[in-house]
């Protein structure tokens, strides 16, 4: 498991300064498709009651779910970056240590870059495309450009949080005794569920005692 850093803003040095900046964005990226989501839940059940009641369905439902994935699918991915929700393959990366751990960090990040900078690059490409054609779906005929268009623009925040990823493990790997900034840090299943139950409880809540069952001091 992982969970994004949070030193003290007065702590930060140019990498957490420049993350911190960046978050806010980040956030509003996801709360649009937070939005999005509940927005698409709302109209699917609109959608059902006046099919059944009235038998007159919302016009162009079909377009609207279609247009609306890439806000749903793609302007939350820096926000989880971010936080390390997402999908990492740690049965490897999980038991290194030091400046073995950073480098691999520093791979795979690079990889992340070079896949999300090709996306962007294609991603823009398709949003002209189907900007100077006009291109429209099928039934409703909604333009497609501003939804084409969200794609390269998500992926840029992807990509910069990578990026700010990237200086904060290349930090790391040079210095492994500093504080992290910018990257995600590493947590076994038993420290992950100990910071739920604090969160959940208080800060004065423990894991049990595997011995005794007694709650650890």
């Amino acid at each position: 498991m992982t969970q994004q850093s949070a030193p003290t803003s007065s702590g930060l040095g140019p990498i957490g300064k420049f993350g911190q900046l960046f978050q806010p964005l980040e956030n509003a990226a996801n709360m649009i498709a937070g939005i999005a989501i509940f927005v698409l839940m709302v109209l699917g059940i609109v959608q059902i009651g006046l099919r059944t009641i009235f038998n007159s369905p919302v016009t162009g439902y079909i377009d609207l779910v279609e247009l609306s994935m890439a806000t749903m699918a793609f302007l939350g991915a820096a926000y989880c970056q971010r936080l390390g929700a997402h999908i990492r393959m740690e049965l490897f990366i999980g038991g290194l240590r030091g400046r073995f751990l950073w480098m691999a960090e520093i791979l795979s990040t690079l990889v992340g870059l070079g896949i999300v900078g090709v996306l962007i690059w294609y991603g823009w490409d398709h949003f002209m495309r189907a900007y100077q054609l006009g291109d429209t779906t099928i039934d409703a005929e909604f333009p497609v450009w501003p939804s084409k268009l969200l794609v390269p623009v998500a992926f840029s925040l992807w990509f910069i949080r990578l990026f700010i990823q990237l200086a904060g493990s290349i930090r790391l790997f040079i210095s492994p005794g500093l504080s992290p900034e910018g990257v995600a840090i590493h947590k076994d299943v038993a420290e992950q569920a100990q910071e739920e139950i604090e969160v959940a409880l208080g800060d004065g809540a423990s894991l049990p005692d595997d011995k005794s069952g007694q709650v650890q001091p």
